[in-house]
């Protein structure tokens, strides 16, 4: 009685080798998509999937331009040797358009862009927000072997640049005031060593104060106000 119990158990497994072989090539299928969208080049912020961002998938790239709009670069996907030949037939050309989330680029930080990197010059951008046509992102590059350096905290460090709202990251999320604290220290390391444009604005603020401290400035501004009153 057992044995014929145990053998009905069996039965339908050994009488449908069919749905094994479907239910295998359809996880079969599953395994190819998701290669493939991870193998995909994107050539626009909007070819991107949405859950990437919403996860803030790190992608990696090759520098192109640098724009004041931000950072055009090519992405490089991750590459599996059989899948990877054939997107390259119909892959499409196209650069994507990197911002660095978080700070407000001052015209001496672009030009500190200029001379740091390196055409071609290989990166990895983390993305944190997509607006229009351009991504918000967290940009890494290499420095040695070893050490990388976030570009975002390294502009602030050196004073170049201020700290900004974090686009496309819910402003109450433990991730934006994470980021946000991170992009403020570094912030605040320049204006303590008054390097970059906090340099520039201390100079000019004291140049203010001598001025309007001068007795003849003092003077001129009294004789204005009498002018005025009479």
């Amino acid at each position: 009685g057992a044995a014929r119990r145990g053998a009905a158990r069996l039965s339908p497994a050994l009488l449908c080798p069919q749905s094994l072989s479907t239910g295998m090539a359809v996880a079969g299928v599953l395994v190819l998509a998701r290669s493939v969208r991870m193998t995909a080049k994107f050539t626009s912020a909007l070819d991107i999937p949405v859950e990437f961002v919403q996860k803030n998938v790190k992608l990696r790239g090759k520098l192109h331009r640098i724009t004041e709009k931000g950072l055009e670069v090519e992405h490089i996907p991750i590459s599996i040797p059989f899948i990877t030949s054939i997107q390259r037939k119909w892959q499409s050309k196209g650069l994507l358009l990197v911002r660095l989330a978080g700070v407000e680029l001052a015209p001496s930080g672009m030009a500190w862009l200029q001379r740091e990197l390196k055409p071609k010059q290989m990166m990895w951008f983390q993305l944190l927000g997509r607006e229009d046509l351009a991504l918000e992102c967290l940009v890494l590059v290499n420095k040695g072997r070893l050490l990388s350096v976030c570009l975002n905290e390294e502009i602030l460090r050196q004073g170049l640049g201020r700290t900004a709202r974090i686009e496309g990251l819910h402003h109450d999320s433990h991730l934006y005031w994470k980021l946000h604290k991170r992009l403020l220290r570094a912030e605040l390391k320049a204006l303590k060593k008054n390097k970059g444009i906090w340099k520039e604005e201390s100079y000019s603020e004291r140049i203010r104060d001598r001025i309007s401290n001068n007795r003849f400035v003092q003077r001129l501004k009294q004789f204005v106000s009498w002018l005025r009153s009479s």
